[in-house]
Formats: C-alpha cells, structure tokens, sequence
C-alpha cells in the first residue's frame, strides 16, 4: 500500500492545485494527445477500434509512468501523483462560478464545468448544476484517483486518470463514439463503482445524515449512470434539497429523475453548504491515510 505517497499528493494538491504558476503542461492533457493521435490516425466506427484505442492508450501510459515509478523518493513520487487529484482546483472552479457578480458571468463560468445548456440557466438552476457538478467530480476527481492511489501507488492513480479521460473524450452516445468510445465507458463504469460509493457514504458521514447514508443507493439508482448518481443523491438528501429534474442538453429538454427530497429552489447557500464539505473531507482523508500508514509500519 501507498499511504506515504498519497498522504504527500494529497497535502501538495491542498495547496498547490495544478501548479498553474510553473507554466508545465499538466500531464493529463498527454494522456489527451495520445487519445487524440490514436483518434486521427486509426478512427473506425466499431467496438473492435475502441478496444484497440483503449488498450493502446493504458499501454503507452502504463510504460511511461512505469519508468518513473523507480524514482525511490516518496516526495518525487507525491508529487507526480498529486497530478491526478483535483480537490483544489474542483472547489475553486466551483466558487468562483457563485461569487460571480452577475448573472450572465456565472452562465458562462458554469458552462465551463458541465454539457447542460446555460444560456437560459436562472440562480437556481446555476446553483444546483454547481452542487451536482462538485458531488459528481469528488468521486472522479479525488477519491477515486486517491484510491487507486493508496492501492497501486503511481501506477494505478495514472491508469484510472487514463480510463476516466477516455470516457471523458470518447465516451459519448452519439453517431461518432456510440461504438469506438463504447470499451472506453465500460471501462469506466467498471473503474469508478468502488469510489462512487465510497464517495457518497463520505459525503453522507461528514455531513452526520442518516439519510444520505441509508438513501444515496434508493435515489441514485435512478441516473443512467451506474456511479455518477450516487455522490449526486448523497449530496442532495445532505442538504435536503432536489437535484436533478428536467435539464437542457444542445437545445432539448431532457427528464431526469430527481435525486433527493427537499427545496427545489436551490440557493447559493446551499452551494456554499455543500463546498464546506472540503475542509471536512481533506481532515478525514489526512487522519485516515495517517492512521493506515502508521499501522502499516508497525505491522
């Protein structure tokens, strides 16, 4: 196990985020190009180019961070891992949109983060995609690169980063990914169904609600997603209020489920109250990773 290293990743990513300031270009955005080169030179509408796309993108980054991970030096290895955590960075994004001043500048701050359309978006409707966007991304961005982390060292964190930028270039439901991108969703599904769940029962501990705790399964079922619904729910019966419901996506309204019980009209205060969560949450990772890193060395 990699207490150590993820203890020092995810200290590094609390106060330094995505190093914006060393002008270097962020590791994931590689594991972008080499999907992208793949994509250019061998696209083919079926499962089988998928597959191949998968397989050839895990293995070139499989080699590579391989290679670095004979680097014997905790702080290196922390380092290059706090890469694929992006607590920092997810809670900043995420309140930058609602300290907007106007209206018209949160639509466009929130459009950076979700595929909702938000041209038409009220307070409310900016205010929850806001709450379902840093719910959804805690399990994606933070716990399960963290896992992965903890269980495989280096090596692991960065194969999950790869398999989740995969879904996240290819893995849509339209004319052009429905097939090539179809492996990589899987892949997905498979990778985040741990950490999703793990995510949700933190959620629902750190805020002390039995209801989050007991009901996140009942109303994140309802998502099409297999995971992203279950931090989503969580969230939501936390801080009793609805998520979800009809949404616009490129001009169509779609019906989603509610997730959770509660007031629709969501309020920046329920942002702020679902952002308090980070505090909450870096202590209880930092104890735990403590705690199992000196049991470790004893045993």
């Amino acid at each position: 196990m990699f207490y150590s290293v993820a203890l020092i990743a995810y200290i590094i990513d609390m106060f330094f985020a995505e190093f914006d300031k060393l002008k270097i270009k962020h590791p994931i955005i590689y594991i972008g190009d080499i999907i992208k080169f793949f994509e250019k030179r061998f696209y083919k509408d079926s499962i089988f180019s998928g597959i191949l796309l998968t397989f050839f993108t895990l293995s070139v980054v499989f080699i590579v961070v391989f290679l670095l991970s004979f680097i014997d030096n905790i702080f290196i290895q922390g380092f290059l891992a706090s890469f694929t955590l992006s607590s920092k960075m997810l809670y900043d994004c995420v309140k930058d949109v609602i300290q907007s001043n106007t209206l018209e500048e949160k639509k466009y701050k929130i459009s950076m983060l979700v595929s909702r359309d938000t041209k038409t978006m009220s307070e409310s409707d900016i205010n929850k995609a806001a709450i379902e966007t840093y719910a959804e991304n805690l399990s994606d961005g933070v716990i399960a690169p963290l896992f992965y982390l903890v269980c495989f060292g280096l090596i692991g964190a960065y194969i999950y980063k790869a398999i989740n930028t995969l879904d996240s270039m290819v893995g849509y439901r339209n004319k052009r990914y429905e097939k090539f991108g179809k492996f990589s969703a899987r892949l997905d599904d498979l990778a985040n169904y741990i950490p999703s769940r793990i995510t949700a029962i933190l959620i629902a501990i750190i805020f002390k609600s039995k209801k989050a705790l007991f009901e996140f399964k009942k109303y994140g079922s309802k998502h099409e997603s297999i995971n992203a619904g279950l931090p989503i729910a969580s969230m939501a019966l936390a801080l009793n209020i609805k998520l979800g419901g009809p949404t616009s996506y490129f001009g169509k309204i779609k019906n989603k489920p509610f997730f959770g019980v509660g007031k629709e009209d969501i309020e920046k205060s329920d942002v702020l109250k679902a952002l308090d969560l980070k505090i909450k949450l870096d202590l209880v990772v930092m104890i735990i990773l403590g705690v199992l890193y000196v049991l470790y060395k004893m045993v």
